[in-house]
């Protein structure tokens, strides 16, 4: 693990000045112009304060996520993520890169060992990451394509389980639902081109090449229990009382 390790302490740096500010939010959200009182007061909170947490958010990946239960609901997910050890990532995912960019909600990523250990039906929650890398759908955008490379052997073992909470992707300027679990994609023609070809062009990169570079990466075996949605096993949250505290969510599988 001593090249990964390199990747993590070195490459990540790189991150913060490239392949970002690229795209804008998908929506603009209601509200009064910024105040040069609340601009002031941002800015000596920003000087002052410590924000351990958030200078860990070191990787930046770009991919694509899909309503669990509904494969038509599709778009583009910016993860920010911290690097908490060998086997657990985690990733607050925006619709953009830029100053603007909305949260729209949260990835967890874990090792195949991790992974195997989970509960059965904890698993169903979760997605592996086989295709979305030897497809060239997930990027690092902005760091060499070594590093990438090598990125891209550790993550594509991985599982992901992710959560949506601002539906952005369909035009809502506030945060209203409730949260969706999202899965990846694992063959070709599900995901829709359009948005890979956009996505490239704004990052500038080829699928394609991506593809034939990540050809020298194993295919890992899928763990049982992931992508359950292919078995027709969907699980997804619904409001037990439209009235109901926001705690009172329970999972239901369709």
């Amino acid at each position: 693990m001593a090249s990964f390790r390199w990747v993590v302490s070195t490459a990540w740096i790189l991150l913060l000045g490239c392949g970002g500010d690229n795209t804008s939010s998908n929506v603009k959200s209601p509200g009064e112009t910024t105040t040069a009182k609340t601009k002031t007061l941002a800015a000596g909170a920003d000087l002052l304060q410590n924000k351990a947490p958030l200078r860990k958010l070191s990787m930046y990946l770009d991919g694509f996520h899909f309503y669990n239960g509904d494969q038509r609901g599709q778009m583009e997910a910016h993860h920010f993520c911290s690097v908490i050890n060998e086997d657990v990532t985690q990733c607050i995912i925006y619709d953009g890169n830029g100053e603007n960019a909305k949260i729209m909600g949260v990835e967890y990523i874990v090792s195949e060992k991790l992974f195997a250990s989970l509960p059965t039906d904890e698993k169903k929650l979760w997605h592996s990451h086989v295709f979305e890398v030897k497809s060239g759908q997930l990027i690092a955008p902005g760091i060499p394509e070594l590093a990438e490379h090598e990125l891209m052997e550790k993550l594509v073992s991985t599982y992901g389980k992710t959560f949506h909470t601002w539906h952005t992707d369909q035009d809502f300027t506030l945060p209203i639902g409730h949260p969706m679990i999202m899965m990846g994609f694992t063959k070709d023609g599900q995901l829709n081109p359009a948005l890979v070809a956009d996505r490239n062009r704004r990052f500038g990169v080829s699928t394609d090449a991506k593809r034939k570079d990540r050809a020298t990466i194993a295919s890992p075996p899928i763990q049982p229990g992931a992508d359950a949605w292919q078995q027709g096993d969907v699980v997804q949250l619904t409001l037990t009382d439209s009235a109901a505290p926001a705690h009172n969510h329970r999972a239901v599988r369709q």
